[in-house]
């Protein structure tokens, strides 16, 4: 069974701010547990900017985010830069092995990137220093530490986190050159995107499933939820299908889990 807790470090500069969520109703995968119904976890969630430490049953992640000053796209000269980077440390799973970024971490790291940008969760605008020479960007590294299943919610939930409790550096343009000032601002936050994740077992959807339940499903669907409950963003993992009512049941699953995960978040 999924419970979830999240740990930090602190800046002593920053305040601390602490989410409680109980029984959280989010995790489907565990004996007995009907189709498309989830099992109540108890859970505990704890965030310190800037990093998030999320605990989702036995499967741990940590998340650390970082603003540094740099250059925006050529095609948007006006916006920031979000950039995200995941690693399978080798401890986490005997099939984690060292060296560089493999399938799995790529398609890790592209599933949060892509739940955060299509929701427009980050204002990247408000990042902006200088038009077309100098933007913040702002690096999300994820670390899969322990994985016993369903690493890509667990690793969303704390970027989401972690990125909710992030304070930048203010800034001021002074003879040309880009000037550090007192004080920090939060993240100009716009969206707060929940992401589910649904295998499927045969004919069977399963919510939030275990390590056990990855080993046999045929396939996998992620979705992000903004907060308006619409699904922003889709990923489909392995090599099964998902016929289209399936689809349909499985979004109507996701908009449900996330509207109640949210709710205990207060999100």
């Amino acid at each position: 069974m999924h419970s979830f807790s999240v740990s930090m470090a602190c800046d002593s500069r920053i305040p601390r701010s602490t989410i409680l969520a109980s029984s959280m109703l989010f995790s489907s995968g565990g004996p007995g547990s009907k189709c498309g119904e989830a099992n109540g976890t108890s859970s505990a969630f704890t965030v310190c900017t800037p990093s998030a430490r999320v605990y989702l049953g036995k499967t741990e992640v940590l998340v650390g985010v970082k603003v540094e000053t740099g250059e925006p796209f050529p095609d948007t000269p006006n916006d920031g830069v979000m950039t995200v980077n995941a690693e399978l440390v080798p401890l986490a799973s005997p099939t984690y092995e060292p060296g560089p970024p493999d399938e799995s971490s790529i398609e890790l790291a592209r599933i949060v990137d892509r739940g955060i940008r299509e929701s427009k969760a980050i204002d990247t605008e408000k990042l902006c220093i200088e038009p077309g020479k100098k933007v913040l960007v702002v690096f999300v590294d994820v670390y899969v530490l322990n994985h016993d299943g369903n690493s890509i919610d667990a690793a969303a939930l704390a970027a989401m986190s972690a990125l909710m409790n992030t304070k930048m550096p203010n800034f001021e343009i002074k003879d040309g050159e880009v000037k550090t000032k007192q004080g920090y601002t939060s993240l100009p936050m716009k969206s707060h995107p929940v992401t589910i994740t649904i295998g499927k077992i045969n004919d069977k959807l399963v919510i939030d499933p275990g390590l056990e339940e990855e080993n046999v499903m045929d396939a996998r669907l992620t979705m992000a939820v903004n907060d308006e409950g619409n699904i922003c963003a889709i990923q489909k993992g392995l090599s099964g299908y998902f016929t289209p009512q399936q689809i349909i049941e499985a979004s109507k699953l996701a908009r449900e889990k996330a509207a109640e995960l949210r709710k205990k978040l207060k999100w």
